[in-house]
């Protein structure tokens, strides 16, 4: 490695250490400009020119008359997690005004995705996401806020009987799914870098997160699940104020084992995530008692509060599951804070 003084795109002077063959074979001197990339990861790359960036990926789609939308749909998130960044979607004269629905539905469901042409017979989706501007970790944070606040007001919901905030946990489960697919795409794009030690390594965080945003994915799915229960235990008038406390209970505990298991992952804290592993049985012996007092219960009634009993349950776990997650990355980086 030798250091060369380099002008930096965008004005300011650095001193950068580049490889002697990549420096000569660029033909680049002293004072010339480079250009910087930042990936998902926050690892910077450097052309020795402007131009395009490495070239885009390209994924070709040819409609079919009987295709339904939810399966053109799912080919079009298929295609933007992983890591297509045009997509472009060919079709019968016929199937316009379909195809074309089906994309800006697409476009509408997930971060970064725009229709930049169309013509009679095709249209082409462009992503223009950044990924510096939203990292994986920031995903993730923002996830957890969300999921979060969806659990806090499904419960609120069936306690005030508020029909609109228990409506809001539903649209709000979109926003999780956009944030979970913009993980996903991110950790199949560092997949397409050419090898290298760091991508290696960015690539095995990206994939602790993408499993974490799955398990946030699902919490959020289960606060949904909560809030579907709404016209049935709505009718209910009259609930047990203990059950309804001991469904309380339940919730607090639920979301004290998501925030440590949050915590434990930001901070790479591996006591602080084995204490929410452990935590997890006091979480459960709290489901337990509550799913004896359901039991009690008959028809739509007991199905209803099954359900939530059940989804309460299941966050538990799965948020001793990204506490899991937690100590591997505390490992792969090598930051336990314990």
């Amino acid at each position: 490695m030798e250091g060369r003084k380099l002008q930096l795109a965008g004005g300011s002077t650095y001193l950068v250490s580049l490889p002697k063959r990549w420096v000569q074979t660029a033909g680049l001197k002293a004072g010339d400009t480079v250009f910087l990339d930042t990936a998902s990861d926050g690892s910077v790359s450097i052309r020795p020119h402007s131009g395009e960036r490495a070239d885009t990926r390209r994924k070709i789609f040819q409609e079919r008359d009987d295709e339904s939308r939810d399966h053109l749909l799912r080919k079009l998130i298929g295609a933007y997690v992983s890591g297509f960044g045009l997509i472009e979607v060919r079709f019968p004269p016929d199937r316009g005004p379909f195809v074309r629905r089906v994309a800006r539905d697409f476009c509408r469901l997930v971060i970064g995705p725009e229709v930049i042409e169309e013509n009679r017979n095709a249209l082409v989706i462009q992503d223009l996401s950044d990924a510096s501007d939203l990292s994986s970790e920031k995903c993730l944070r923002r996830m957890h806020l969300t999921v979060r606040a969806m659990l806090e007001d499904a419960m609120t919901a069936l306690r005030t009987s508020d029909e609109a905030l228990a409506r809001d946990v539903h649209v709000r489960g979109q926003d999780v799914n956009r944030l979970y697919w913009m993980v996903a795409k991110q950790f199949h794009l560092l997949q397409t870098r050419p090898f290298d030690s760091s991508a290696n390594g960015a690539a095995n965080l990206v994939h602790g997160h993408r499993l974490i945003a799955k398990m946030l994915e699902r919490i959020g799915n289960h606060a949904e699940r909560i809030a579907g229960t709404f016209p049935t235990l709505a009718e209910e008038r009259s609930l047990d104020p203990k059950l309804v406390k001991e469904l309380d209970e339940a919730r607090a505990s639920a979301v004290a084992l998501l925030d440590k298991a949050f915590s434990a992952l930001a901070t790479r804290d591996i006591a602080a995530a084995n204490e929410t592993i452990d935590a997890r049985s006091e979480h459960q012996k709290l489901v337990d008692a509550l799913s004896h007092r359901v039991a009690t219960k008959r028809g739509e009634e007991l199905l209803a509060l099954a359900t939530v009993v059940d989804s309460l349950g299941r966050t538990g776990g799965y948020a001793a599951e990204i506490a899991e997650q937690a100590i591997d990355l505390a490992i792969l980086t090598d930051n336990d804070k314990s």
